[in-house]
């Protein structure tokens, strides 16, 4: 695919280093031209030194016979300017990164009236990424599909636990219609089948009700329950959003912000939420602020290493878990083992979701995939398909097809019920199916996933 990205910041280099190692054709828009120089360096793209949002520098970029235009700049006025110009040009789809909570109130209208395709929000979806990740405590992350109604966490499994040391098939009816789709072990993942044994210390993401769900994942880890209360730390765009969501949920919430004005702010926003004037940097104010009474502690300052810090001596004070945000990805691989839990990055969410849209579109060309994700770092694929009336498979009890290796039905869609599969389900035509595979096999239908010739 054609490409072009406008703006070489933080979210812009994921998109050009993975899409172009993807092969498709990147043109990279930038006004800093020692950037755009660095960019052309390290990764297999073209570039133009300008502005994105202007007329000319999109002709001369091609704009016009692309099939996506990105713009991603730090700007939300420059990237909607941008990219109403790039879809006048003739671009076939568009995405702008918008930031401010003022827009956010009015997405469904920017995208209507200016015919934006995808407008995204860093913050915004690493909000709703804490709020996930609070409803299940233990999870270290949670992915969503079916727009949000389907959620797969990922679980640590610990010792003398009730799922250690049994044989998958040997869990049906323990659980209720909890699916494990994924294991992780020894930086090995595995689909499961009915032979699988899960170890003390295995990673594994599994899908389910909510409820259901909930509930296997306090077995795993049963020091942690429900959260009731939090500690944010900072509060910038992203607590904003947060705090709009965490206040529906009933918690009990307390942010430290150093800034005056920004406490104020959110002091009269969230009357119910006590906001505290204060450098949540410092481990005796923390104190002083009986922050280790609370459930959760969620660093959101603007600087890593403090989210970093805070986080860990949160740990070691016995908090029960920590959410910490972190934007420089390359402090992730020095990360492991040092008390951090769940980890949020909001320009790798908000790359993520640029790159599944793309994908999402690569993989719906002439075929019946009509969602497309990858986990992982891309070693794990979910696939959802639209079931045509002239499938192979329909009416046929799940227990009697034979799938091709390293693939596993996650869960069916059917008339809006999310349907969690046991034998006796059948697939039927329209309805959406959700498979998890661990090779990509250019499935471009769910007949795809059968294996042919069944019963000869």
């Amino acid at each position: 695919m054609n490409i072009v990205i406008a703006g070489a910041g933080k979210v812009g280099e994921v998109l050009c280093r993975d899409l172009a190692s993807e092969n498709h054709n990147i043109m990279l828009i930038e006004p800093n031209e020692s950037r755009l120089d660095q960019f052309i360096n390290l990764y297999d793209i073209s570039g133009i030194h300008g502005n994105g949002a202007m007329f000319d520098i999109q002709t001369e970029a091609g704009v016009d016979t692309c099939d996506v235009f990105i713009a991603v700049t730090r700007n939300d006025e420059t990237n909607l300017i941008a990219a109403i110009t790039a879809r006048k040009l003739g671009a076939k789809f568009t995405v702008a990164r918008v930031r401010d909570p003022e827009y956010s109130k009015q997405m469904s209208f920017l995208r209507e009236s200016l015919g934006i395709t995808l407008i995204i929000n860093p913050e915004l979806e690493a909000a709703q990424e804490i709020a996930r990740t609070l409803i299940f405590p233990s999870a270290l992350q949670v992915e969503s599909f079916v727009h949000g109604r389907v959620n797969m966490i990922e679980v640590v499994l610990q010792k003398n636990t009730a799922p250690v040391d049994v044989k998958l098939k040997d869990h049906k009816g323990r659980f209720g219609d909890v699916v494990i789709c994924i294991v992780i072990r020894d930086d090995r993942v595995m689909i499961p089948d009915g032979e699988t044994i899960l170890r003390a210390g295995d990673h594994v993401m599994v899908t389910g009700s909510p409820g259901e769900v909930r509930s296997f994942s306090k077995l795993c880890q049963p020091d942690l329950d429900k959260i009731n209360s939090a500690v944010i730390i900072g509060g910038g765009k992203l607590t904003d959003y947060l705090l709009a969501r965490l206040v529906k949920m009933r918690m009990k919430l307390k942010v430290i912000e150093i800034d005056t004005e920004n406490a104020d702010r959110l002091a009269i926003k969230y009357p119910q939420t006590e906001i505290i004037f204060g450098d949540g940097t410092k481990q005796s104010f923390l104190n002083e602020e009986h922050f280790s009474d609370y459930d959760a502690v969620i660093p959101l300052t603007g600087v890593d290493e403090e989210n970093i810090l805070i986080a860990i001596y949160a740990y070691r004070s016995g908090v029960k878990k920590t959410i910490t945000k972190v934007n420089r990805t390359d402090l992730l691989k020095i990360l492991d083992n040092v008390g951090l839990q769940s980890i949020i990055t909001p320009q790798r969410l908000i790359a993520n979701h640029i790159i599944r849209f793309i994908r999402s579109i690569e993989n719906s060309q002439g075929s019946n995939v009509s969602a497309f994700y990858r986990l992982l770092d891309g070693r794990v694929e979910v696939l959802q398909f639209k079931v045509k009336g002239n499938c192979c498979e329909v009416n046929i009890p799940l227990i009697d097809l034979k799938t091709k290796p390293g693939l596993l039905i996650a869960c069916i869609v059917r008339d809006g019920k999310i349907i969690y599969p046991h034998g006796a389900i059948q697939i039927l035509p329209e309805d959406d199916v959700i498979v998890v595979t661990t090779k990509h096999k250019n499935f471009q239908d769910i007949d795809d996933i059968f294996e042919k010739n069944r019963g000869q």
